[in-house]
């Protein structure tokens, strides 16, 4: 009960404190806000979500299917659509309905699956972003020896990397619980609750798992991205006709010219940059909260978390901008074209 006074009378006002189960103790309390604002919020979340898993789903089928796209570095693009398209199919629902009421309600085992799925995924993003860099890098700096280096069997090699490490360090630490190390007792008393799904990190394992899984990939990337920016502009000054560009042999061995290789790097570039974009101001606060006795407001945090969800719904626009050959490829998916027979022969760019 709230007492409030207007300077002439004193009213009672009894605001209606909900819980996620009304019926058992302990039970954690219910976001309580207007329905417009909830409409909106799901309507919002909803929209991301579908377009995550389309734009995401297209990226798959389109390098899946034509053979033209069977190269190393579009493996890798591949294989971070993956990631992406499991995020918005398995994570952000759950997330929503999490954001949206502040109940989770499908039970403690699963939301130790689901944490670990978000870290596990966000972290297989830096890892793919980290060897698709060094792919750039060996390209355009080393573009005589990117064949004898990057071929198939070391694309497989990146691809199970960036996926075994982060599922191993994901669920590892959610489910032996190494992410309270050190904060137990306040997790018990200030966070713990029947029908809450809040993940925490103690101070060192908030810096440890940040460390490992964004900051130190993000410095390799920048480190990367600016040594390709420095080579790429001296190659550009070294040569003054373009039709006389030393070639480089792509996966399906027909000429690349080095002025294609510093293009498909810029727009690597991009989807780098928008990443740490998206991910920064989560990770941010992820390494100072726990520093500054979990002072953060929960709200900001996970507007923090869907801004990061963001960036898997803005890579497929990225390669649709910059890549002709995923608008010829999208073109073809949706006038059916995918569907006659010997269309994954179909050329794309010459």
């Amino acid at each position: 009960m709230i007492f409030l006074n207007n300077s002439s009378h004193i009213s009672d006002v009894y605001v209606e404190i909900q819980y996620c189960y009304d019926s058992v103790s302990g039970s954690c309390k219910k976001n309580v806000q207007p329905l417009s604002l909830q409409f909106s919020m799901f309507a919002f979340m909803a929209f991301a979500i579908l377009v995550t898993i389309t734009g995401n789903l297209l990226v798959i089928t389109s390098i899946a299917h034509f053979k033209q796209l069977h190269t190393t570095t579009n493996c890798l693009i591949l294989s971070l659509a993956v990631c992406d398209f499991f995020l918005g199919a398995f994570v952000m629902p759950c997330s929503a309905v999490r954001s949206v009421y502040g109940c989770w309600y499908l039970g403690d085992f699963v939301c130790k699956v689901h944490s670990s799925m978000d870290i596990m995924l966000s972290t297989t993003s830096t890892f793919h972003l980290s060897f698709i860099s060094v792919d750039r890098y060996l390209a355009v700096c080393t573009p005589l020896l990117y064949r004898s280096i990057v071929n198939s069997v070391t694309a497989l090699l990146m691809i199970i990397t960036s996926w075994v490490f982060p599922a191993i360090f994901a669920y590892g630490m959610i489910f032996s619980n190494l992410n309270l190390k050190g904060s137990e007792h306040y997790f018990e008393t200030q966070v713990q609750c029947v029908g809450g799904c809040t993940m925490i990190l103690s101070p060192a394992s908030a810096a440890f798992s940040t460390i490992f899984a964004f900051f130190i990939p993000g410095l390799i990337m920048l480190s990367i991205y600016l040594k390709i920016y420095v080579v790429a502009r001296r190659q550009a000054r070294s040569i003054k006709d373009l039709t006389q560009q030393i070639k480089v042999e792509d996966g399906n061995g027909s000429a690349v010219s080095r002025k294609q290789e510093r293009k498909k790097a810029k727009t690597l570039a991009v989807v780098v940059a928008v990443f740490l974009i998206c991910f920064t101001p989560f990770f941010l606060c992820s390494i100072l909260d726990p520093f500054i006795g979990y002072s953060i407001p929960p709200t900001l945090t996970d507007a923090l978390v869907w801004f990061g969800y963001m960036n898997s719904c803005f890579n497929p626009f990225i390669y649709a901008f910059f890549y002709s050959w995923f608008r010829k490829a999208l073109s073809i998916i949706l006038s059916g074209k995918i569907f006659y027979r010997d269309s994954c022969r179909m050329k794309l760019y010459f």
